[in-house]
């Protein structure tokens, strides 16, 4: 996943996130991954987020059942914000 060498991380290696439902745009939160959660996310097809309140790794769903399918991971223009 050379992709995320192109991520420009914090510098705590963190990224914003903003996830958003497929089929009509609408922002469903706002999050933070570190590059653990992105490759997982990438290669599971469904979020990981990274919890700062918790310092790790956090499977959206793993405890409310609303898991988030991830159809497409898109950067912005700046490559800093998911």
């Amino acid at each position: 996943m050379q992709w995320l060498d192109d991520v420009k991380w914090d510098a705590q290696g963190l990224v914003p996130v903003i996830a958003q439902e497929a089929s009509t745009g609408d922002v469903l939160m706002f999050a933070w991954m570190d590059r653990a959660a992105l490759r997982q996310t990438a290669e599971l097809g469904r979020a990981v987020y990274f919890s700062r309140s918790r310092q790790k790794l956090w499977f959206k769903g793993e405890e409310s059942g609303h898991v988030q399918q991830v159809h497409e991971i898109r950067m912005d223009c700046d490559n800093d914000v998911l």
